[in-house]
């Protein structure tokens, strides 16, 4: 590595314990690298959003781009943050989640039809505005940029699962699409 890309991988390494997924192909470029972190970290640790909301923009955006690798490194931690385990399991399998909290319902709707229509409707605005504001909703966006970015990446540049994880989804094996039938997978 030069000395630029050594600085950055330190620093990455400082604040999440260690240079991988995404930053150890971001790192090629050394700009586009500092710049993607500097997002990414805004998006995971300070955005105003809530953490469990943080989590929940991830996962989503992770199962919109089928990006298994960051979706095992965050299931988890949604869960930790206070996301159901029924909505976490029902993005994964793209079924509708529900939410107990009409915040929580509002914020999801939203970013569903972001990622799935690419417009939100002005019923579903006027509702996640009411409950997180312009500051939120662009905070919503950003991150769910940034996490879009991020799987993009882990797909392209293939990054593969973590050797201790299960793939999450059931119509995705490798870096590919599968049919699904019945629950079994077949390719």
């Amino acid at each position: 590595m030069t000395p630029r890309q050594q600085e950055l991988a330190a620093r990455i390494a400082g604040r999440r314990g260690a240079v991988r997924g995404p930053f150890r192909v971001w790192l090629h470029s050394p700009e586009m690298c500092e710049r993607a972190e500097s997002l990414g970290a805004f998006a995971r640790f300070d955005c105003s959003l809530p953490r469990h909301l943080r989590e929940l923009a991830l996962l989503m955006a992770a199962r919109n781009w089928d990006a298994q690798y960051s979706w095992n490194a965050h299931a988890h931690q949604a869960v930790e943050a206070g996301l159901p385990q029924a909505a976490v399991d029902a993005v994964a399998e793209k079924r509708e989640a529900v939410f107990d909290s009409e915040a929580d319902q509002a914020f999801y709707r939203f970013c569903r039809e972001i990622l799935e229509d690419h417009f939100v409707s002005d019923e579903t605005f006027a509702r996640a505005h009411e409950h997180f504001g312009g500051k939120g909703l662009v905070d919503t966006i950003g991150a769910l940029g940034n996490f879009t970015m991020l799987g993009m990446c882990l797909n392209a540049f293939q990054v593969d699962l973590q050797a201790d994880r299960e793939p999450p989804f059931p119509d995705v094996r490798g870096f590919a699409r599968v049919a699904v039938d019945d629950d079994r997978v077949r390719s």
